[in-house]
């Protein structure tokens, strides 16, 4: 059973009932997983497909039951009051664990009744006499904190353990953040599965760490219905996604696919690059109403009779007849593909009525062979012609006269020109096709036959995404939910988002619920506040983050002298290396082969963005297009003026830097040669 909880006798030497208590649930778990191991399917199986897909589900079952010596088993215990739950006490882990008869030993933190181990109060305890956290060391379980949430005069305090988990050195990919879920946090990740939910969060607020953590508790709570469905992560990159891919793994959850837009509408190959004027307008939704209008002009208004001959019979269909049946279809408004699917049968129904009123009995059987008659083929391939999404759009980019018969009324003149290519492409092969191209292609193709749904989708650094993307995204969960997840104030392309409800719109989801995340856990406030002095410059409107780390010296600016940035970024980097953790090295992108160069004459190895850090490679070079949603402990930011001018406009520029700024989670170090953005103050 589970330990009873007495009320306020003191517990003889604490520590160690707990240490004994992991090694019992560790033990259990050794169990669990040796049973799992000795199942023996062979007599329970009927055929070899199903042994397969049997012993496919023992497997992941025995990966979901490994037991990492470094990650903790539980991090916390509720103790309820003697008059609720039995007096009992509930251990709280990333998974559940129970005894040779089945009672709980540690129980998933996604339970029900291990709610109020992130929700409880003081002010509203939930039942809970005493909530205890536990601190690990590589991990040993070496220290306990106790809340008692039965005295509400007891005043509040900031937990030490949550505070050191939260700080603790980042080395390698992103962790989970189960045992420091904050309750605001906690109220978005068990939200149903049956709505979409939108968070805006400034930087540290914890909003992709939220996203993965609901995609882990939906799959407990409607795992049956999302096994059917499927689930999506996606990110802005693959570098994000790589650090990003052990969350869901470490939570117990191995099938979630995870992909980039671009991977999404992969249709192509790209070759290409626009400008920001043409990717802006190839982003913009009207572009699918110029699509809509292209494909549905390929169906023509049927002008001569049909004649189908069977036998010695000819059963002719006159004009008006067809020009009705071709209207209702098109009146129906389903796609393109499954529409002239419909048609040959719909003909072969009308043949079919003629048939019974000459006294025939035709059957299913007739009107399918009527509906292949190579005269009804003929007129649907004439009518209702197959269509190549890609090839409709290759000629919209190819031929200006084609365009505008379609984007009439819908793009103006300029726009027009700004989207053709300035050298048409002779075929699908030797186009250069740019990422927003795929994106039309991918819509094209969603007229043609529709996009499967997936159940839950979760869309990570949403405000970057073109109108057009998001409606790529939509479709893959136009039947079930997503969770959007993003920050206005680090848009940085030039089609960025400008209000979440106009984003949602384009995505399907007008109803989302939409969520504020405004208090950061992992940039410290110093470092925060400095880079919040930027925003009613670039988002003026949005709530500043409150951090609720102060870090004093957490902030350092140096001044290099004149001609000798470089080195004075490489003395930065070996201070910071000094220090225990991850180090980024952000600079704008024409600046990383320089400051590449600079590191390795001064002997410092450095890794790409994605590349995992170890205990022996700690230092990243970061391009500052690539460091949107990237955590390291400490940050040098190689000259800020540099890093804004790199951008078309002020506001990317002093958007990339707010994104630059707040990538620390323990220290900024600001290099700059010259004046710094007066922004900055």
């Amino acid at each position: 059973m589970k330990d009873t909880a007495t009320a306020h006798t003191p517990e003889p030497d604490p520590l160690a009932r707990e240490r004994a208590h992991l090694d019992s649930s560790r033990a259990a778990l050794r169990t669990m997983r040796e049973e799992v191991q000795g199942l023996d399917i062979s007599d329970v199986t009927a055929n070899w497909v199903n042994a397969q897909i049997l012993q496919r589900q023992i497997t992941d079952r025995i990966k979901e039951l490994a037991d990492h010596a470094h990650t903790p088993l539980f991090f916390g215990r509720l103790d309820y009051l003697p008059t609720t739950q039995e007096g009992q006490r509930f251990y709280i882990g990333r998974r559940h664990v129970h005894d040779a008869v089945g009672d709980p030993m540690v129980v998933d933190w996604r339970a029900p009744v291990s709610q109020p181990f992130y929700r409880a109060s003081r002010a509203d305890p939930q039942d809970v006499r005493l909530r205890r956290r536990f601190g690990y060391t590589g991990g040993e379980l070496t220290a306990y904190e106790d809340e008692d949430l039965t005295d509400p005069a007891q005043p509040a305090r900031t937990s030490r353990l949550l505070q050191r988990e939260i700080e603790r050195p980042r080395v390698g990919p992103m962790r989970d953040i189960v045992a420091t879920i904050q309750p605001e946090q906690d109220e978005i990740v068990r939200s149903g599965l049956g709505g979409s939910v939108c968070v805006q969060g400034g930087p540290g607020t914890g909003k992709t760490a939220v996203g993965l953590h609901r995609v882990a508790y939906l799959l407990y709570a409607h795992r049956e219905r999302l096994a059917r469905t499927g689930t999506l992560v996606i990110g802005p990159n693959r570098s994000f996604l790589h650090y990003i891919e052990q969350v869901l793994p470490a939570l117990g959850e191995l099938e979630v696919r995870q992909s980039t837009v671009d991977d999404l509408v992969a249709h192509v190959e790209i070759r290409g690059e626009d400008g920001a004027a043409t990717a802006t307008v190839k982003g913009d939704a009207r572009m699918a109403r110029v699509l809509r209008n292209a494909v549905w002009a390929q169906v023509t208004t049927p002008t001569e009779p049909l004649v189908v001959v069977r036998g010695s019979r000819r059963w002719r269909l006159p004009a008006y007849e067809l020009e009705e049946i071709v209207q209702e279809l098109l009146d129906r408004d389903i796609r393109y593909g499954a529409a002239r699917e419909a048609l040959p049968q719909r003909i072969a129904h009308a043949v079919l009525v003629r048939m019974e009123e000459s006294g025939e009995a035709p059957d299913d059987r007739v009107q399918d062979a009527v509906a292949r008659n190579p005269a009804v083929k003929a007129f649907v391939k004439a009518v209702w012609p197959v269509v190549d999404p890609a090839k409709v759009v290759l000629r919209l980019l190819s031929d200006a006269s084609y365009l505008a018969e379609h984007a009439e009324g819908v793009l103006t003149a300029e726009e027009q020109s700004t989207v053709v290519w300035e050298r048409p492409a002779r075929g699908l092969r030797s186009a250069r096709w740019s990422a927003a191209d795929a994106v039309l292609i991918d819509e094209a193709m969603d007229l043609v036959e529709r996009t499967h749904s997936l159940g839950h989708v979760v869309l990570d650094e949403a405000q970057d995404l073109s109108p057009m993307q998001y409606r790529a995204v939509g479709r893959r969960c136009s039947t079930g939910s997503a969770t959007v997840l993003g920050d206005l104030a680090q848009g940085t392309t030039p089609w960025a988002t400008g209000s979440w409800r106009e984003a949602l719109g384009h995505l399907g989801k007008p109803d989302a619920v939409l969520e504020e995340l405004t208090a950061g856990f992992r940039v410290p406030r110093e470092v925060i506040s400095y880079a919040s002095r930027l925003l009613p410059h670039m988002s003026p409107g949005l709530r500043e983050v409150s951090s609720v780390r102060e870090s004093p010296g957490s902030l350092e600016v140096r001044e290099a002298a004149p001609g000798e940035l470089d080195a004075a970024v490489v003395a930065a980097c070996r201070r910071a290396l000094e220090r225990e953790g991850s180090i980024g090295l952000v600079a704008a992108d024409g600046r990383v082969e320089p400051l590449a160069a600079a590191l390795a004459a001064a002997g410092l190895a450095f890794l790409d963005p994605g590349e995992e850090t170890t205990a022996a490679s700690r230092l990243t070079l970061v391009p500052a297009s690539l460091a949107k949603g990237l955590e390291y402990d400490h940050v040098v930011l190689d000259d800020p003026a540099t890093l804004v001018a790199a951008e078309p406009d002020r506001r990317t520029g002093l958007r990339r830097l707010y994104v630059a700024l707040t990538r620390a989670v323990s220290g900024l170090t600001v290099v700059h040669e010259g004046a710094l953005p007066e922004q900055l103050g």
